[in-house]
């Protein structure tokens, strides 16, 4: 199946909660409770796109619970176990300059200050100390390594173009 790309995943379903339908939701907004704040989902499941209607929902211990329209027992609630949390990227809140969503950096093109070119941030990992980007090689690239670049701005990532698809980083092409 191909991504939609005017959605972007805020979570995916884990497990079933309790007996009557309620459901166990990972959420990869910050904080997790955000997640809470788009009630129409589009679950990705097996190549299926459902939509889905979030009635309530609540934080349960490090966990978020769920119940979805429609969804009132155990057995129905477990088919969706598995399912990817999509919602439309136009109800994302706008972000300060300079900042920016994990989507929007992924398959951006990575440059030196040099212009030497280190391929394309594949996906982002969340670490303690700062978010890290994980830059695959291209055909293009100086080479054919993978590369982990902090994700400092100002500091490792000096520019940062969406409109060219295309990103600045101070940074060693030996590291």
């Amino acid at each position: 199946m191909t991504q939609n790309v005017q959605e972007t995943v805020i979570g995916r379903i884990t497990s079933v909660f309790g007996v009557k339908g309620w459901l166990k939701v990972f959420s990869y907004t910050d904080p997790k409770e955000g997640i809470l704040n788009y009630p129409d989902w589009t679950l990705d499941l097996d190549g299926k796109r459902i939509p889905a209607r979030l009635e309530e929902g609540r934080r349960q211990g490090q966990a978020i619970v769920v119940r979805l329209k429609g969804i009132d027992d155990r057995e129905l609630a477990r088919t969706y176990c598995g399912a990817e949390v999509r919602v439309s990227r136009a109800e994302l809140p706008e972000l300060p300059d300079g900042e920016y969503y994990w989507f929007q950096l992924e398959g951006l093109e990575v440059f030196t200050v040099e212009d030497e070119c280190l391929g394309k941030v594949h996906h982002l990992i969340e670490t303690g100390s700062n978010d890290v980007l994980v830059v695959q090689a291209t055909a293009g690239s100086i080479d054919q390594r993978e590369r982990l670049i902090p994700y400092l701005p100002d500091q490792v990532v000096r520019k940062v173009d969406l409109a060219s698809q295309r990103m600045v980083v101070d940074w060693d092409p030996e590291f």
